[in-house]
């Protein structure tokens, strides 16, 4: 765990911080590939979905319901894309994998960020590996103000 990404994030990886709860954190993921992209990261550190204890499972289901209705409500999402891959871990020859959930908002309609639109080209497919994930910190700072203050209203 001591060098574990996930386990020690600074005071500058946690920035982009959306929401905290008691399992699960939310980061906006540097990458936005696809406007609002966000990585849920387990607090503790685990490798895999099948060792959650129940009280993680509930809190990640509350989760995905959240942001999902977050997602639509505030960005007019159509769907949204989840993946736990952990393979990225495997690289390393020592892995040491720390559970975390990538969500893709994908949009049927384009949105709008500081005038600026951003669309997706290849909605209903499968999201793209390797796609141009840069926005202009502004509208970063926009989507991140636009979250977090819709997941941090009571529920």
């Amino acid at each position: 765990m001591e060098n574990c990404g996930w386990c020690n994030l600074s005071g500058e990886d946690k920035r982009f911080q959306l929401y905290e709860g008691t399992c699960w954190s939310v980061f906006l993921a540097n990458e936005q590939d696809y406007i609002g992209r966000c990585i849920l990261v387990l607090k503790r550190h685990c490798g895999s979905l099948s060792e959650l204890t129940e009280d993680e499972w509930n809190e990640l289901r509350m989760l995905i319901c959240k942001t999902e209705t977050c997602f639509k409500t505030v960005l007019g999402a159509t769907l949204c894309n989840w993946s736990c891959l952990m393979n990225s871990f495997y690289q390393d020859p020592d892995p040491d994998p720390h559970l975390h959930i990538h969500v893709r908002p994908r949009y049927e309609k384009p949105v709008v960020l500081n005038g600026n639109t951003y669309a997706d080209r290849a909605f209903g497919h499968h999201y793209a590996l390797h796609k141009s994930g840069s926005i202009p910190d502004q509208d970063r700072e926009e989507l991140f103000r636009r979250l977090k203050e819709w997941l941090s209203l009571p529920a």
